[in-house]
C-alpha cells in the first residue's frame, strides 16, 4: 500500500455526529428503495441507468465535512475507494493485506459481494466463481495495490479474480469472458459511471442484457451518486413529498448543502454571494474542475455550463492538528453497504480538495468521542 495515504495522526469525530451521518446513509438507502422517489428521478436518467439490474452497489462512500454545526454531506459515490487503506489507518499493527484483516470487517466485506450476487442470481447468498475488478488503465491508477489485495481477498474466498481495463474483456449481449472464461461478477472501479465510453459498449450490452453482476452499476448510480441528486435532497418541498418521515425530512434540511443547478439560478446573484459557494461539474468524479467561489474570476465565472455546473453551499472542512505537518483539512468517509455501514475513516489533506499525496495526509484512525 503507498505509504503517502496513510497518516498516524487521529482524528476525533463526537460520537452524536457520527450517529447523524449514520442515519443520513440510512435515509438515502430508502430514498433509492422508493418507487416515488425512484419516479422522481427516472425522467433524469440516461436509458441505461433507468435499467434496474435487481441489485444495488457495494463499496459506497459518502463524504461528510464536519462544523460547528455538526456534520455536512459533501458527495457520494458509488466507487469509492480507499476502504483497505482505511484499514490500515485504523490498524498500523497489521501484517500484510488483506490476509490480517480482522475476521468481522473480513466477513462484513465478503458478505456484501455475497448479497449482491445473490440478488442477481435471486438467492440469498451466492460466491461468484470467476470475478474481474475492472479500471481505466489500472497499474497507473493510484490505488492500484488496493485493487491487487481485493483480488488476493476474492481468491482467498474461492473466486478465480483478475484486474482488467475493459478493453481486454470479450463482452456483448451473450455475457462477458475473461480469457475465454466466463465472469459472473464484475467489481467496477471505472469512472465511467454510464457506461458511456466505447471501451464500455461490449460491457454495457452485457449487463443490459442481465448476463453478468456489475456493482457498482449506473442504476444505483443515477439514483443516489450522481451529483444532481444533492439539489433534490436538499430542496425541503421535494423531500416532504417523498416517503419520509418528519425527522428524515429534517435530518436531510440539517446535513445535506442546499445544492442547485447554474441554469436554475439568477446568476448575477449567484456572482455576488459566490464567496459562500462552491462550482462542481455535474459529470466530474472526485474535485476535478471544482472551484472555490472566493477565488474564482469574472472570466472563468461566465464560462461555467449553466446546465453542467452545480452551485453548492461551501462547508469548510474541519482541521486536524498533526505532530509533524502541522493543521490539515479533514473531511470523513463512510463506506457502506446498502443501509450497512461498514467502517468510517478520516482524510487529511492540506491543498484545495481531498488529495490523498498529501506529506503527512492520506487516510487517517478515527477516534469517535
Amino acid at each position: 500500500m503507498p505509504e503517502l495515504s496513510i497518516s498516524t495522526a487521529p482524528v476525533q469525530l463526537p460520537r452524536h455526529a457520527l450517529k447523524q451521518m449514520v442515519a443520513l446513509v440510512h435515509v438515502i438507502d430508502l430514498l433509492s428503495r422508493s418507487e416515488r422517489y425512484r419516479a422522481l428521478v427516472a425522467p433524469l436518467l440516461p436509458e441505461v441507468a433507468r435499467f434496474d439490474p435487481g441489485h444495488a452497489a457495494v463499496m459506497m462512500g459518502y463524504d461528510f465535512h464536519l462544523t460547528e454545526q455538526g456534520p455536512r454531506l459533501i458527495e457520494v459515490n458509488t466507487n469509492a475507494g480507499g476502504g483497505l487503506l482505511a484499514c490500515r489507518a485504523a490498524w498500523p499493527q497489521l501484517g500484510p493485506l488483506p490476509q490480517q484483516l480482522p475476521e468481522k470487517l473480513k466477513g462484513r466485506l465478503l458478505d456484501s459481494f455475497a448479497c449482491e450476487f445473490g440478488s442477481f442470481c435471486h438467492k440469498q447468498h451466492c460466491k461468484p466463481q470467476r470475478i474481474v475488478i475492472i479500471d481505466e488503465t489500472p497499474e497507473e491508477q493510484f490505488l492500484y495495490p488496493e485493487m491487487m489485495a481485493f483480488r488476493e481477498l476474492f481468491q482467498n474466498w474461492g473466486a478465480a479474480t483478475n484486474i482488467a481495463e475493459p478493453s481486454r474483456l470479450a463482452a456483448d449481449a451473450t455475457g462477458v469472458f475473461d480469457e475465454g472464461e466466463p465472469v459472473e461478477l464484475i467489481y467496477n472501479r471505472h469512472c465511467d459511471f454510464y457506461l458511456e465510453d466505447p471501451a464500455m459498449a461490449g460491457l454495457r450490452q452485457a449487463y443490459l442484457a442481465g448476463k453478468v453482476c456489475l456493482t457498482p452499476n449506473p442504476f444505483s448510480y443515477g439514483l443516489i451518486a450522481d451529483k444532481r441528486r444533492m439539489s433534490l435532497w436538499s430542496d425541503p418541498v421535494i423531500v416532504e413529498q417523498l416517503d419520509l418521515s418528519p425527522n428524515q425530512v429534517e435530518l436531510c434540511r440539517q446535513l445535506v448543502p442546499q445544492t442547485q443547478l447554474l441554469s436554475e439560478m439568477n446568476s448575477e446573484n449567484v456572482w455576488a454571494k459566490r464567496k459562500q459557494l462552491v462550482f462542481k461539474p455535474a459529470t466530474h468524479y472526485g474535485s476535478k474542475g471544482v472551484l472555490l467561489g472566493e477565488k474564482i474570476s469574472r472570466k472563468r465565472f461566465t464560462e461555467l455550463a449553466p446546465t453542467e455546473t452545480l452551485v453548492q453551499q461551501l462547508v469548510t472542512p474541519s482541521l486536524t492538528e498533526t505532530p509533524d505537518f502541522g493543521p490539515m483539512k479533514t473531511d470523513f468517509r463512510l463506506f457502506a453497504y446498502r443501509n450497512r455501514v461498514l467502517g468510517v475513516t478520516a482524510r487529511l489533506y492540506r491543498v484545495q480538495f481531498a488529495y490523498l499525496g498529501t506529506a503527512g495526509g492520506g487516510f487517517a484512525p478515527v477516534v469517535v468521542t
